[in-house]
């Protein structure tokens, strides 16, 4: 049984149509209504609106990614107990309208982070990268946060102020934009004061609290999943560490762990990022697929390549420190152990070939990610024959 092959898709103003997807030779797509705002409710009729025209193309709306969770349930506060509510009955909607998987994230403030996100690989291609001098200096020197500096030691300090000292004006410019991008899906950044208003509301918050609001939020949302047949899957963070004083809680096994059993149910899941879960050493991936299997409800299959300081870059999807033959064996055998197909998507493509010249978000041009969808396509077919023959 082979995986159920998709692409992410922005929605009508996407630069990647639909019909680019499906020619990619993907069954489904993955994507979101991201003209609602988070703690408001996804209607029927929006729902099916955005399933007609994916449907029309000859596809299958396949993985809601995301529903979003808002600010005022990960901090509880104002109308959170609504915004919850709101988002039970955007669950009953999706249902309602067949569609069982649903990704959201609890990541405070900011989605994913990069200091850049064109940097140039040797061939000329372009990928998203981090930096973590770049982004001690961003959060010091550029964002000014109040108190970043008890969040960094002495030597990472000057580490980031001779990075700063040797950036020229445009560079810094340009650094202070991608730290701040907006969400996926949006074209709009945060302003600065934005993010240091919003990072003053978890200003009370550290990682056991907000642990215990995702926990909180789980408590009242997966009865309401498991009841509607509906698959949660829990993004990880990305990266899986702590950024801007901010605290992350779906970084490591054990924080997985600590999630399925607040809310134990199949319902509970994961959508198991090879790139966010690689990017932290200790992670062991296959440990992790092999534990959480029966919750693993959606798949991110990219490769990232790090090194010992917390730098990292996007690498080819079969060219970074993951080794995904022996993950992807590793689903193929969770698929054939638990009789169905795991919905999977390529993620953070390069920028490559005619995509240097267009605008797309960072990491979602179409070529590069055919390009892995293609690379992985090739190599689950080649361990799948490979099993039969065993």
């Amino acid at each position: 049984m082979l995986m159920h092959q998709t692409m992410r898709w922005f929605g009508p103003n996407d630069p990647v149509k639909l019909s680019d997807i499906r020619q990619a030779g993907c069954a489904g797509v993955v994507t979101a209504l991201h003209h609602i705002p988070p703690g408001h409710v996804w209607s029927i009729t929006e729902i099916n609106i955005r399933k007609f025209m994916i449907g029309s193309e000859g596809m299958t709306w396949t993985v809601v990614e995301s529903l979003p969770v808002s600010e005022a349930i990960k901090t509880q506060s104002g109308d959170y107990k609504k915004h919850i509510a709101n988002y039970c009955q955007s669950l009953r909607n999706l249902a309602a309208c067949g569609i069982k998987v649903i990704t959201y994230n609890f990541m405070p403030v900011l989605d994913w982070v990069r200091t850049d996100v064109n940097w140039k690989l040797p061939d000329g291609a372009r990928a998203l990268y981090f930096e973590k001098n770049a982004f001690i200096a961003f959060d010091l020197f550029l964002l000014r946060r109040p108190g970043a500096e008890k969040d960094y030691t002495k030597e990472e300090i000057r580490q980031a102020k001779d990075r700063f000292d040797l950036m020229r004006e445009h560079e810094k410019q340009t650094l202070f934009a991608n730290a701040l991008l907006g969400l996926p899906g949006s074209d709009v950044a945060f302003t600065p004061q934005q993010v240091l208003n919003a990072l003053e509301t978890y200003r009370e918050i550290d990682a056991d609290r907000l642990r215990q609001h995702l926990f909180y939020f789980l408590q009242q949302v997966i009865p309401v999943a498991e009841e509607l047949n509906l698959q949660m899957a829990i993004h990880p963070d990305d990266p899986p560490y702590p950024v801007l004083g901010l605290p992350r809680v779906v970084s490591t096994e054990e924080d997985i762990a600590a999630i399925i059993s607040a809310a134990p149910s199949s319902s509970n899941g994961l959508c198991f990022c090879t790139g966010s879960l690689g990017v932290r050493p200790e992670n062991d991936l296959l440990a992790i697929l092999r534990r959480f299997n029966e919750h693993i409800h959606f798949l991110h299959l990219r490769n990232t390549a790090k090194d010992g300081y917390g730098n990292f870059y996007e690498a080819t999807h079969l060219g970074g420190d993951t080794d995904m033959f022996l993950i992807v064996k590793e689903i193929l055998q969770i698929q054939r152990k638990l009789g169905k197909s795991l919905p999977m998507r390529p993620d953070h493509g390069h920028q490559m070939l005619d995509d240097l010249d267009k605008k797309t978000y960072p990491g979602y041009s179409a070529i590069g990610r055919l390009k892995g969808l293609a690379e992985l396509r090739g190599l689950e077919l080649g361990v799948y024959r490979w099993m039969l023959d065993q």
